[in-house]
């Protein structure tokens, strides 16, 4: 960062003494003969200290940096003058217009020492400005990440109540149906038997989680895992429970995610019923 140090003095032979001394330690240094001309030069400079002299014609060192602290109120400000414009300087200093009053002459060690200071003081301002910003915007960016956040909530939670609704809506329908459903999983274990299912079976007789081995007849379970039944209107035959069925098959995963195996079964006096129920499945 490129070190901006501005001296304001009427006097030519002051900012020309103080060049020279602070020259060395590698400011960029601005010289103004006026408080007016300082302002200029203000506005197309970034200037970190100035150091001003107090008693200038047409506006005073303190009534200058008055004017500094409003407009550039990161810059900090010295004031260099006599002890006799000591009140001033002080009335200055506790309004915040002035950081540091050094007196004419100057000690050379000590003025370089307060310009170091007073550019040190300058840099954390403006680092602690840049940090503050970047925290403003991290936090925006919180901000905006939880509304988005929330927002995924609310449509997931909507579609959550919708899913809901609609499974409730199909699992009364699949209860309702005239016809037995059974579904049977990869593991072969029976996953949905509707209250039809239950009736055709015997009475008090578990169907949900059972093993299908135990509940489905031997040649439909066979019939039920072979290739034969590609088709929604495939049927065969069966007996279950001294009741002839037919039986529909139909393997899983078409429209869903899900697998196995998906048993249509009604007596044979439903059959012609269910069959062009299950063409329509199609």
């Amino acid at each position: 960062m490129v070190r901006t140090l501005l001296l304001v003095d009427d006097e030519e032979n002051i900012t020309s003494a103080l060049t020279r001394l602070l020259r060395r330690d590698g400011y960029n240094i601005l010289r103004a003969n006026s408080g007016k001309a300082g302002l200029e030069l203000l506005k197309s400079n970034q200037v970190g200290v100035i150091i001003s002299d107090q008693r200038m014609p047409e506006m005073s060192g303190t009534e200058f940096l008055t004017k500094v602290k409003v407009l550039y109120p990161d810059t900090v400000r010295i004031v260099l003058s006599g002890y006799t414009e000591l009140k001033s300087v002080t009335e200055a200093i506790n309004q915040g217009a002035v950081y540091k009053f050094l007196t004419k002459p100057w000690e050379e060690d000590q003025l370089r020492a307060n310009v170091e200071d007073a550019f040190q003081r300058h840099e954390l301002t403006v680092e602690n400005a840049r940090l503050s910003h970047e925290l403003q915007l991290a936090n925006e960016e919180l901000n905006n990440i939880n509304l988005e956040l929330e927002q995924r909530v609310e449509q997931k939670t909507r579609e959550t109540v919708r899913n809901l609704s609609v499974l409730g809506v199909s699992q009364e329908i699949l209860e309702h149906l005239p016809v037995a459903i059974i579904g049977i999983g990869d593991d072969g274990s029976i996953a949905i038997a509707n209250q039809s299912a239950h009736q055709l079976f015997p009475a008090g007789q578990i169907l949900m989680g059972e093993p299908a081995v135990s509940v489905i007849p031997a040649d439909m379970l066979a019939w039920t895992l072979s290739d034969a039944h590609d088709k929604v209107s495939d049927a065969s035959a069966y007996l279950i429970n001294d009741h002839q069925v037919v039986c529909w098959c139909r393997s899983m995963g078409e429209f869903s995610q899900s697998s196995g195996v998906l048993l249509v079964i009604s007596t044979c006096m439903q059959s012609e019923g269910v069959s062009a129920a299950a063409e329509a499945l199609q």
